[in-house]
Order: structure tokens, then C-alpha cells, then sequence
């Protein structure tokens, strides 16, 4: 029986450098002040990263008299330490919100970033 049923989610640990042929830029949430006493959720970029991108599924949902896809992709970048699900990946012009942070075999070399597009 094959411990990873998704083909795309195998941990393959023979990722090449070159394989990260995508730039995407890590980000995360800080408060502004508006001027007014109150402040503002804005984001700021914390690091531009190269990083190879894989599509894992898409489902479709009905709310709210609408149609919502939700896809989910795996996202690999080399290693950091400083990377939390409370971020998101912008790729483009295109918005990701980290689901999870893995570190394949524990082994600090790569990570994959699960995360989630509403479109």
C-alpha cells in the first residue's frame, strides 16, 4: 500500500535547485496606525524566495447563493526557520494562505508549504 496516496504530495528529496524556477514573495500581517486611534491590517513582504509550485486538488463549494473554488497547491522553497502558517504566498497576482509548513524528513533542506486560493 502506498503511504502517500496523492502522487503530488511524495516527499521527494531529490529536488534540484533548478526545479525552483518560480519567484513568489513570503508575507506576513502587521497593524498600521489610521490616524484615527484605530489601526489597519496591512501586509508586508518579508522575503522574495525562489520556489517550485505543484496543484494538488480543487474543490467547489456553494455559499451564500455563489460558487467558491478553493484550490490548494504545494509550494517547495529551500529551508527557513522564520516561516508561519499565520503568512501568505504571493506568486504573481495571485494570493495563498498557508495551511500548513512541512519539513520533509525533519532534514532542513527544503520545505512545502501547503496553502489555499479562493478564487
Amino acid at each position: 500500500m502506498n503511504a502517500y496516496p496523492n502522487q503530488y504530495y511524495r516527499t521527494n528529496v531529490n529536488t534540484s535547485p533548478a526545479d525552483l524556477n518560480k519567484t513568489i514573495i513570503l508575507q506576513y500581517k502587521t497593524m498600521v496606525p489610521d490616524g484615527m486611534g484605530g489601526y489597519t491590517t496591512t501586509w508586508a513582504d518579508a522575503a522574495t524566495v525562489w520556489a517550485a509550485i505543484w496543484p494538488i486538488s480543487a474543490n467547489e463549494q456553494i455559499q451564500a447563493m455563489g460558487q467558491q473554488m478553493t484550490i490548494t497547491h504545494r509550494i517547495r522553497i529551500r529551508y527557513r526557520n522564520t516561516i508561519k502558517a499565520s503568512w501568505r504566498v504571493k506568486f504573481g497576482d495571485r494570493y495563498f494562505n498557508i495551511v500548513s509548513v512541512v519539513d520533509p524528513n525533519m532534514a532542513h533542506r527544503w520545505l512545502d508549504i501547503m496553502v489555499k486560493e479562493a478564487a
